[in-house]
């Protein structure tokens, strides 16, 4: 497998499952320290189980709440404690609520608003100071296909995800004179835990017939996985990804060409 991670120091959050999981694991595997970051203590042990065992070692996992303030910077500084700097940051951890817009409770919106955009913010705050001591840190966060093409029941989340991409892109050019890089993810139709919950959290009512234009032409409509967004961050993090910056890499096997 390609080193060209070798000795970076990657905070990854979202790391128990899904995209965050193949993503920590596949940064470990080009030779990366990877701080895998979740809610889920238990889930975070398992993946520290399944790393491979000469990359164990690399794999430091730790609970955090992205969604709280003290939570955040308790973390960030844990991370900086053990390893002394940081390289990169994977934003991978979010929620769905999907409902009927005129029947979504404030208390849902607030907590999309809370967990995915709020969260976002507070993970890169905390962290930027430790990116720009030396040129050449990297932000990817995560915005979504649902935030530039309409997906029914999800206007809440989309506009969760789309303020992302408004943040990402300001980011990116705020601290770009000091070798910042910032770029959006935009995964559509990949298997995570996500994806995989959605039928369970649009309406009981919803009609289905405004959700087939979604389906990737790619490989017969499959769902993406998350080892195939995991190597496109890799990418975007080693110096193979240099030039990207202030942009979006949509993967989604075709299904908004």
């Amino acid at each position: 497998m390609n080193t060209r991670l070798t000795e970076k120091i990657i905070i990854v959050t979202g790391a128990a499952s899904g995209i965050g999981r193949g993503t920590a694991l596949r940064l470990l595997s080009e030779g990366a320290q990877v701080a895998a970051l979740d809610l889920r203590e238990e889930d975070l042990r398992l993946l520290h189980e399944s790393a491979p065992d000469n990359e164990r070692s690399r794999l430091f996992t730790q609970p955090v709440d992205i969604a709280d303030e003290q939570s955040v910077q308790e973390a960030v500084a844990v991370v900086i404690a053990r390893f002394g700097r940081l390289d990169a940051i994977v934003n991978a951890a979010g929620i769905l609520y999907g409902d009927h817009t005129h029947e979504m409770t404030l208390d849902r919106w607030n907590r999309l608003l809370q967990v995915n955009l709020t969260g976002t913010f507070l993970m890169v705050r905390e962290s930027l100071p430790h990116l720009l001591e030396k040129k050449g840190g990297v932000i990817i966060n995560f915005a979504s296909t649902s935030a530039f093409f309409a997906h029914p029941y999800m206007a809440a989340y989309a506009a969760t995800k789309g303020a992302i991409a408004s943040f990402t892109h300001s980011v990116a050019l705020e601290y770009a004179k000091q070798g910042l890089r910032a770029v959006n993810i935009v995964p559509g139709g990949i298997t995570s835990g996500i994806t995989n919950t959605t039928p369970q959290n649009l309406p009981a009512d919803a009609d289905w017939s405004l959700l087939e234009h979604l389906g990737a032409p790619l490989n017969d409509g499959r769902m993406g996985t998350p080892a195939e967004v995991a190597g496109v961050i890799a990418m975007l993090i080693s110096e193979d990804g240099a030039f990207i910056t202030g942009t979006e890499i949509r993967i989604d096997g075709g299904a908004h060409t």
